[in-house]
Formats: C-alpha cells, structure tokens, sequence
C-alpha cells in the first residue's frame, strides 16, 4: 500500500509552498491556495517515520464534505477538490487564534479543572464537575498561534485589547463558532456520535470573515459513541472515543512521548495498514457513507499533479 509523505511540485503561478505536520500548502499566485493532505501523521508534536496509506483522502474529505454542509452558516475557502486528497481554494489572511470550542469537560481542560482551575480562557467553570460531564452549554476557549513551541490559552478580553482580532470580527468569528458547532453536533447525532470538541480557523479577505482551513475532521476533533456516553459517566469509566487518541496510546506503550532519550518504535508496515483501517473507519463513522479508495496502483504524486494543473487551467 502505497502513502505519500512528501510533496514536491512545480505549479503554473506557483508563489510559495509551506510543508506543515500533516500538509503541504501551495501559494498559487498570492490569491488561491492547492491544500496537499499527505498521508503524514504526528502525535506528541513529531511526525512519524511513516505514512498512513489513504490518511489524507480521508482528512480532505472529511473536511470538504463538512464544509459543503455548513456554507450556508459561513463563507468558507474551499472553491474544489480536484483530488481526492487535495482541497483549492482562497487565499485569506489568517487569523492569529484557533477557536476552540467544547461541549463535555475532559482533555486539557478536564486536567487544568482536576488541577484546580475554575477559569479557563476568561470563562468561569462551576464547581464540582466531574470528568466528561456536559457542560450546561458550550464554552469557547480560544489559544493564539505561536511561531514556535505550543499554543496559548487566551480569553476574549485579552484578544481584543490587545488588537490581535478586533472586536467587531471576534463576535463575528464567536457567532460562526457557535453555529458551525451546534451543525456538526447534529450531524455527528445522526450517525450515533457526539461531537464533543472542536477547533476552527477563520481569515479574513475583502474585507469577508472566512472559514478556512479544515474542519470536523478526527485530527482537529474529539468524538465520543454516544451510545453508552450516560452509563460510562455514571460510573466513571473512559469514555469510547473517535479520534487518534489510539496513536497515542500505542507510542505510550512503546515508552515514547518524544521526552528526551525515547526512542520512536518500528512503525511497520502491518502497524500502518491497521491504522489506516482506523481512520477509514472513523470517516465511515463520522460521515455515515461508505469509503472509496482512489486508485491505490498510481503514482500518488503524479496523480494529483496532473489534477490539479488540469483544475487551475480552468480558471484561466
């Protein structure tokens, strides 16, 4: 089974490429961007020695179908997805922060709360919650992009004063975090899911708040099985997830956290190919359709080359 890691192409208008964790992002003439989703995969902020085969079709059809489904709660960037593993669309300037929004205290914020905090990003949590209890409604907590290192929680008030959104896009920005939610929640209950957590970039571009980049997708969201969410709390069990987590666990328990002197494990070829069943398995889950694999016999690079130089033709 073949997996991409790395791209290299030469597109006509082509200004810049950034190559990030997961994908490779093309500048196409300082007004669109070609959004590669490689079959790269992180955990632990590093990425692993090897590719994950149909990984990033799966993350790119996620996140298109997902922003098909809400354009009519925001504008978004994409514009097509002439391949399975590639989204074009408008270039817009990003935003500094991530929006994160949650429903259900666990995770980060679950650990903070166990820690003592009861003020998480500027918003006040009750006393008493318990791990994996509902929030009475959903809270935004959002964190600034760092150039380096992790990124920082920050409140609403702090954003504002100091002008790294202004006032009138943050509640622009807060509106279509709360709806763009409250739409994948439905979604995510009509396949028997709960969506529980989630994050989304905005950017701005003629004067437009835009939604961009990806969203709903199990590498930017935490699903819970909703069928027996009630009785797990009741009795404090861990909860069925939906996400990558189980990456995670499986580099713990081969003593790896990439903390100094670890040692990342032999990803072999019978591991990638079980994971790349996971994460078909999450998108027939989160999406309620069955998946198609693209041609797995081409040459993954040379594929999506010629469908993408064959799309921005079009444009002309």
């Amino acid at each position: 089974m073949k997996a991409l890691t790395n791209t290299d192409f030469h597109f006509e208008g082509q200004q810049s490429v950034y190559h990030g964790k997961v994908r490779d992002v093309y500048d196409i003439n300082n007004d669109l961007l070609v959004m590669v989703a490689t079959d790269r995969i992180s955990a632990f902020d590093v990425i692993l020695p090897k590719g994950i085969p149909f990984k990033g079709q799966v993350l790119n059809q996620i996140a298109a179908k997902f922003l098909d489904s809400t354009s009519d709660i925001c504008p978004n960037w994409k514009m097509a997805t002439p391949d399975p593993m590639v989204t074009v669309g408008l270039k817009c300037e990003g935003f500094r922060v991530e929006m994160i929004i949650r429903s259900i205290l666990t995770g980060s914020a679950w650990r903070a709360y166990k820690e003592g905090c009861r003020e998480l990003c500027g918003v006040t949590l009750p006393d008493g919650m318990r791990e994996n209890e509902r929030f009475p409604e959903p809270i935004i907590t959002p964190t600034t992009k760092a150039d380096e290192g992790h990124d920082m929680n920050i409140s609403r008030e702090e954003i504002i004063s100091q002008g790294i959104v202004s006032a009138e896009d943050y509640a622009v920005m807060e509106d279509y975090t709360r709806r763009l939610f409250a739409r994948g929640q439905e979604i995510a209950a009509r396949h028997g899911l709960i969506l529980v957590d989630t994050k989304y970039e905005f950017g701005k571009r003629d004067g437009q708040v835009y939604l961009i980049d990806e969203i709903h997708t199990p590498d930017s969201s935490r699903y819970f099985y909703a069928d027996g969410y009630e009785e797990r709390f009741e009795k404090g069990e861990p909860q069925r997830q939906l996400s990558k987590e189980f990456v995670r666990q499986w580099l713990i328990e081969h003593d790896f956290m990439n903390e100094p002197g670890q040692v990342m494990p032999e990803i072999t070829d019978e591991y990638a190919e079980s994971v790349s069943e996971r994460y078909i398995e999450l998108y027939e889950h989160i999406t309620g359709e069955s998946f198609v694999k693209a041609s797995a016999d081409a040459d993954l690079a040379q594929r999506i080359e010629k469908n993408v130089s064959q799309y921005l033709s079009t444009l002309k």
